[in-house]
């Protein structure tokens, strides 16, 4: 019996340190994140850059993770690439997040949250023809280069200006002339001269790049039309974020720790988005993109509901959230956002 007891006993141990150990071992090991090319990208770029979520994940008791940093831009490529399992967390606009977040709310295999805000900035419709002045000068002739058709961020944003121009029912005007193409590929498009693109509606620095030369003209400012909401956010699978609390907690805190870095120190911010994206810019004009005031980066989501309130009365997304914080973390609850 005393034997049997024993035995009881080594079992029971034997089984408590394999749960021990299996409880550490279940959150990933590897996280898969995807940021774009553009300056907007800049906290996860300065997050791959310093290796944040190794350092953050370390301090939670998850010595062993690694990242694997993918470069994806245009919404429905990021929400097909989540949505395949390729990706674990991933920078993208506003709108194509709320719209994977409509799609597969109350899906349990595809439900999507937000992890936090990213950017916040201006975006520039820019044209190489002369004759158009606004919105309203664009003809059939035109095509306006975004990085994905009506789910990108430049795509709701051309919608929701104009709406503002031709009324809400006219949101889809434009959307005819939308030609998709990555941001690099659209401004050698448009400074070139030389195809069908006639416009660009882009982030920084290919905005700023854009606007140098003196063939390309503004039409209009996103932050004109609309305020200076929040642009880009962060976001996973909901399954992943309840499988990986401690790594959901690292990255958000390496986000966080990012932004400081970003900062407080504008020329070493600068240094890494030259690094990270080897854009051909130069010191001086990343610094001067990072003061400009428009160009801001936060955690915190401002007037993300602009979005769903215009998507709902457009009937591009069906299910929509009564506020901000149900689209994101319940650890992002108690923010002063919007």
């Amino acid at each position: 019996m005393k034997r049997r007891y024993f035995s009881t006993l080594l079992i029971a141990s034997a089984m408590s340190l394999f749960g021990a150990s299996g409880a550490a071992r279940a959150e990933a090991s590897v996280v898969r994140i995807s940021h774009g090319y553009g300056l907007l990208y800049l906290p996860l770029m300065v997050i791959r850059d310093q290796g944040l979520v190794e350092k953050h994940a370390k301090a939670l008791g998850l010595p062993d993770v690694k990242t694997n940093w993918v470069l994806l831009d245009g919404g429905n490529v990021i929400n097909d690439a989540m949505l395949a399992g390729n990706l674990d967390i991933a920078g993208t606009g506003a709108p194509g997040f709320v719209t994977l977040w409509s799609k597969a709310h109350g899906i349990p295999r595809s439900e999507v949250v937000g992890l936090g805000a990213l950017s916040t900035s201006s975006l520039y419709l820019n044209t190489n023809n002369p004759n158009v002045k606004s919105l309203k000068d664009f003809t059939a002739k035109d095509k306006i280069a975004i990085p994905g058709i009506k789910t990108s961020l430049s795509a709701v944003l051309l919608q929701m200006a104009a709406a503002k121009a031709f009324g809400i029912e006219n949101y889809a005007k434009l959307d005819p002339l939308t030609v998709s193409l990555s941001h690099p590929e659209a401004m050698g498009s448009l400074l070139s001269g030389k195809t069908e693109i006639t416009a660009h509606f882009t982030s920084p620095p290919f905005s700023y790049q854009e606007a140098k030369d003196p063939k390309i003209t503004r039409v209009i400012n996103s932050s004109e039309v609309l305020g200076n909401i929040t642009i880009d956010v962060v976001f996973a699978l909901k399954a992943f974020t309840e499988k990986n609390p401690k790594l959901t907690q690292a990255f958000m805190a390496a986000q966080e720790e990012a932004n400081a870095y970003i900062a407080k120190n504008r020329k070493g911010a600068a240094e890494t988005f030259l690094r990270v994206s080897k854009m051909k810019l130069s010191q001086d004009e990343v610094e001067k993109m990072l003061a400009d005031p428009d160009t801001q980066f936060s955690s915190t989501p401002n007037e993300v509901m602009q979005y769903v309130l215009f998507m709902s009365r457009a009937g591009t997304i069906k299910t929509k959230p009564a506020v901000w914080s149900e689209l994101f973390v319940p650890a992002l609850k108690g923010r002063n956002g919007s």
